[in-house]
């Protein structure tokens, strides 16, 4: 398991580690990474008005689980491709654990997090109260 914390920032709906239809919470270990990944994604030039951010806590008795990277592919992170979906898939369908960690693709060695909105933990998750988000000016010159 790669040492990161069980807080969670942010949640973009984002389809490297899921099949559509399949439900799960996209979260990054920071707020940082969380507007990273945004960001990478969005529109060339196009500076969203209306993001959040909504923190929450995972608490330490509930058991994670962490990909394992030198387990992927050695281009995983240069594409959506069907192999990544599949271990979210599969991990979401198994229900064995609240959390799965995943490795960015957009900041090499930064962890992002999936969660479970069907696993039986889900609601211990500790869940902040919503914060507005905009990113800085200077990001879209």
């Amino acid at each position: 398991m790669p040492r990161i914390s069980k807080s969670c920032t942010g949640a973009v709906a984002l389809c490297r580690w899921k099949s559509p239809g399949v439900r799960v919470v996209y979260a990054s270990t920071s707020l940082a990474l969380a507007a990273v990944e945004m960001f990478v994604n969005l529109e060339p030039n196009l500076r969203p008005d209306d993001l959040i951010s909504i923190e929450c806590a995972v608490p330490d008795e509930i058991e994670t689980q962490a990909v394992a990277v030198d387990s992927l592919a050695r281009t995983w992170n240069k594409a959506k491709d069907e192999s990544l979906r599949g271990v979210g898939d599969t991990w979401v369908r198994a229900r064995k654990t609240l959390a799965l960690y995943v490795p960015s693709a957009a900041i090499r060695g930064e962890w992002n997090i999936l969660i479970n909105p069907a696993h039986h933990e889900f609601s211990k998750i500790e869940i902040r109260e919503p914060k507005s988000f905009e990113f800085d000016l200077r990001m879209f010159r």
